[in-house]
């Protein structure tokens, strides 16, 4: 591959592997979801998608769960399992590469099912479905997906999300769709602004800069930048009618 040329995957993880989160999200929303959750001493939690486990290492603090974090690219889990290990928690969590729709564990294995900001690009009803099998009877599942949160939905947002593969769609019929799947509802909040721009958007805008200084010239990083950049310029603009959201089932 011609070094001033890299791909838009690699740009994503290396834009992304140096953050604390690989997404919108904060601790304290991390903290504030598990609240919602009763696990049993012996749990077992599953983090899909777990990145390089900003939020991960959150539940391990706060629990005495064994945790297993799964993630496709191998960058990310390789930093998981650093982290984990630098925190004095790897004896009971653990990072593995793996798909989240084609998941390694046994059937009616786990406590809890966590995944922030993953969900919504494998689709938030297939996803629900599929990950009910897994989880104990009245095991939990907690994730955020973006959502509506308004009835305005203007066409510039549409287009963008489903460009992206999203299925976004109302937080009533989330929770109407979370019901459908097997689960009793227990909780759905929003997240404030700051786990997109303090948390994400400003240190994501850090590490664009050091890819300039990597590939300089670069139509590659050119094309990524401007990508990001307008992916920014639209929350701002239109940020009272999506956001992401947490929700919290547990299994009937």
């Amino acid at each position: 591959m011609d070094k001033n040329q890299p791909s838009q995957m690699d740009l994503l993880i290396e834009s992304h592997l140096g953050l604390h989160r690989q997404g919108p999200g904060s601790t304290e929303m991390t903290l504030r979801a598990l609240n919602f959750v009763e696990l049993p001493n012996d749990a077992h939690i599953a983090d899909l998608g777990c990145g390089t486990g900003g939020q991960t290492m959150a539940l391990a603090q706060n629990t005495a769960a064994g945790i297993t974090g799964v993630d496709f690219i191998p960058a990310f889990i390789e930093v998981f399992n650093d982290n984990a290990r630098q925190l004095s928690l790897h004896e009971r969590v653990r990072g593995i590469v793996g798909s989240i729709d084609a998941l390694a564990f046994e059937k009616e294995s786990l406590d809890l099912i966590w995944s922030e900001g993953v969900i919504d690009s494998l689709g938030f009803e297939k996803m629900l479905a599929y990950w009910n099998g897994f989880l104990k009877k009245d095991g939990y599942v907690a994730v955020t997906c973006p959502s509506w949160l308004s009835d305005e939905r203007p066409d510039e947002v549409q287009k963008f999300w489903s460009d992206a593969g999203s299925g976004m769609d109302s937080i009533e019929s989330n929770i109407v769709t979370l019901r459908g799947c097997g689960y009793q509802f227990i909780a759905a909040f929003v997240l404030p602004e700051k786990c997109w721009t303090e948390n994400y958007y400003n240190p994501r805008k850090a590490a664009e800069k050091q890819l300039w200084e990597k590939y300089p010239g670069s139509e590659a990083v050119q094309e990524y930048v401007r990508s990001m950049a307008y992916e920014v310029d639209l929350y701002e603009r239109f940020k009272p009618h999506y956001g992401y959201v947490f929700y919290i089932g547990r299994k009937l």
